[in-house]
């Protein structure tokens, strides 16, 4: 007698995973146990997807639930392959096919963190290649005397105790865990007693999505988001389109909470720190002296400019993290009142035009009151009419589209 077919409907099987991921964890807030549920449903159907979001687990101190967050993850993920320590070479040889396995990586700041961060950058650079189909890193087999490609695309969860590596961050849903409170409770997790019940839900996960690989390989849902943000999320949402219900609009409120919350939380790159400290320091002056622009960076006592290198920023230093952005400095001339004011001994002095940040201002750090940056990649509507769901602007991020910036005035000033 042959076992009858079950028909796994999607909405019910996404709203079991939920009831499995808040049984053992406290997860930060409803976004994030959405976004967890898809994530592990998403890792199902890797070979429909163009790009393999990460998935960051992070906690700023111990006993906050992300390693029995991956204990669940491990249990209802697709072929996982669970790790607190491997060498590049074998995480290589654990992805090469088209099904890849799913990666998890616990106690992930011991391999990105202090100094063994130099040690393992390859691995970094497996993961960030990792992202995007057809990546491959090539490699010279001496066996064989010819050239070899080795895949890197898989989806990869990692969780370890503060920020991973921004590059990793960049192409992953973060999820933030906190300490439970008390009055927060949850059942203890035994791998032997609950993990065939975890199994059994794996199960139908691949049942139902592997049987749609066709249609979520087409799928082009309509994003909330924009440029790397969006291919990583587009596998989740494509998954919560198939279920239907509410899912589709939990989603889409999923990406963009989780996405500004990361884009909040991440610590800028010195230049992009120098050119929002220059934009403050410069103010609405058309120009000013590089002695007066270093004296005011390293005022703050916020800033890190006064301790920059051994001896603090320099104009030396300056000038060569500037120029990264075509920002170069001159000799200006400046008049009477300008010269009082900046204290200088002559009219001329180098110094720096404020003409010459505007264009890096409005694309590498927007000011949240006035224009906002452009994205490189719009997002494509759906041809799906019926997966239409409200779309959330990010604040101060999130590009304004239908708004059509006036170019800058032109505040340039004479040279001598």
């Amino acid at each position: 007698m042959t076992t009858p077919h079950r028909i796994i409907e999607g909405t019910a099987i996404l709203d079991r995973l939920h009831a499995v991921v808040t049984k053992y964890v406290v997860l930060p807030s409803p976004e994030a146990i959405d976004a967890v549920v898809l994530w592990i449903a998403a890792t199902h159907a890797q070979q429909a997807w163009a790009h393999a979001p990460r998935l960051v687990i992070r906690a700023p101190e111990k006993r906050c639930g992300k390693s029995r967050l991956l204990d669940v993850v491990e249990g209802t993920s697709c072929n996982p392959l669970i790790t607190v320590n491997a060498s590049t070479a074998a995480v290589y040889r654990s992805i090469g096919s088209d099904d890849p396995p799913t990666l998890l990586v616990d106690e992930a700041d011991t391999i990105f963190g202090g100094k063994a961060a130099e040690a393992n950058e390859e691995l970094r650079g497996l993961l960030n290649a990792g992202h995007q189909r057809n990546r491959p890193t090539i490699r010279w087999d001496n066996a064989r005397n010819r050239v070899e490609k080795i895949a890197t695309f898989a989806m990869a969860a990692l969780a370890g105790i503060g920020q991973m590596p921004d590059t990793i961050e960049d192409r992953a849903v973060v999820i933030r865990m906190r300490r439970r409170a008390r009055g927060e409770t949850v059942s203890p997790y035994r791998h032997r007693r609950d993990g065939v019940a975890l199994n059994q839900l794996a199960n139908d996960l691949n049942q139902w999505l592997r049987a749609n690989l066709a249609a979520l390989e087409k799928a082009e849902p309509t994003m909330p988001l924009e440029d790397r943000a969006a291919d990583t999320w587009e596998p989740l949402i494509a998954v919560a389109d198939l279920a239907g219900g509410n899912w589709p609009e939990r989603g889409r409120e999923a990406a963009t909470a989780l996405t500004a919350e990361r884009d909040s939380n991440t610590v800028a790159s010195d230049r992009v720190r120098l050119l929002t400290d220059c934009r403050t320091a410069i103010g609405d002056a058309a120009a000013i002296p590089t002695a007066v622009l270093l004296d005011r960076l390293k005022a703050d006592p916020e800033a890190p400019w006064a301790e920059h290198g051994d001896t603090g920023l320099t104009g030396a230093k300056l000038a060569a993290l500037l120029k990264e952005y075509d920002i170069t400095s001159g000799n200006i001339r400046f008049t009477p009142e300008e010269i009082r004011d900046y204290r200088l001994t002559s009219g001329q002095a180098k110094g720096y035009k404020r003409s010459a940040f505007l264009d890096s201002w409005r694309r590498y750090c927007p000011d949240p009151e006035g224009e906002a940056s452009q994205p490189s990649q719009p997002s494509q509507p759906s041809s799906d009419a019926g997966r239409l769901a409200k779309v959330v602007r990010l604040k101060p991020s999130q590009p304004a589209l239908d708004i059509e910036m006036p170019p800058p005035p032109d505040e340039a000033r004479g040279t001598a």
